[in-house]
C-alpha cells in the first residue's frame, strides 16, 4: 500500500499526527499548574526538573504519529484492524493521566493509569512491530520513557500522600 500518491500520504501523516497533538493539548490543559505542583512535591533525587518533560513528550507525540502513519501506510485503516483502535486506547488512557495526577491530584489512580498504559503501549508496539518494525520501533522511547514515567509516578506518590491522597 506504500505505493500510494504524495498527497495522500501527506494527508495521512496529518491524519495521525492530529489525534497525538490533541492528545497533547488535552494533557496541556490539566497541567496548567503542573509546573507549580510539581515544585511543591517531594520527589526521588532521580527525578528530571520540570523543564524536561514538555520536549520530551513533544518529541515522543511527534515519533507516536510517524509510527501510526507508517503502520497505515503499510496496511491502510482496514489492514491495521485492532493495531488503530489500540493505538487510539492508549492515546485517551495517556491523556487521563495528567487529568488524574496535575488537575485531581490522584496519585493513586494516575499509577493504575499509568500502568494501563504501559501495557497498552507494549501491545501497540507489538500489533505495529508486526506491521511494519520500523513503526514498532519508533514506540520503543514512549515505551521506555512510559517505565520511568511510571516508576516515577509511584515514588511521587509514596512521598506525597497529603497532595496525591
Amino acid at each position: 500500500m506504500t505505493s500510494m500518491p504524495p498527497r495522500k500520504q501527506a494527508l495521512g501523516l496529518l491524519a495521525w499526527l492530529l489525534p497525538c497533538f490533541l492528545t497533547a493539548a488535552l494533557g496541556a490543559a490539566a497541567s496548567i499548574n503542573a509546573g507549580s505542583f510539581y515544585a511543591e512535591l517531594a520527589r526521588p533525587d532521580w527525578a528530571p526538573p520540570g523543564s524536561v518533560f514538555g520536549p520530551v513528550w513533544s518529541m515522543l507525540y511527534l515519533t507516536m504519529g510517524v509510527a501510526a502513519w507508517l503502520a497505515w501506510r503499510e496496511r491502510g485503516w482496514r489492514g491495521m484492524g485492532h493495531a488503530a483502535w489500540l493505538f487510539l486506547l492508549q492515546l485517551a488512557v495517556n491523556a487521563l493521566w495528567s487529568w488524574l495526577f496535575f488537575a485531581w491530584h490522584r496519585g493513586g489512580l494516575a499509577f493504575i493509569d499509568v500502568l494501563l498504559l504501559l501495557a497498552l503501549i507494549a501491545a501497540t508496539t507489538a500489533a505495529f512491530w508486526r506491521i511494519r518494525p520500523l513503526a514498532g520501533a519508533l514506540l520503543l522511547p514512549y515505551l521506555a520513557w512510559v517505565a520511568f514515567a511510571s516508576v516515577l509516578n509511584y515514588a511521587t506518590w509514596q512521598r506525597n500522600p497529603q497532595l496525591l491522597g
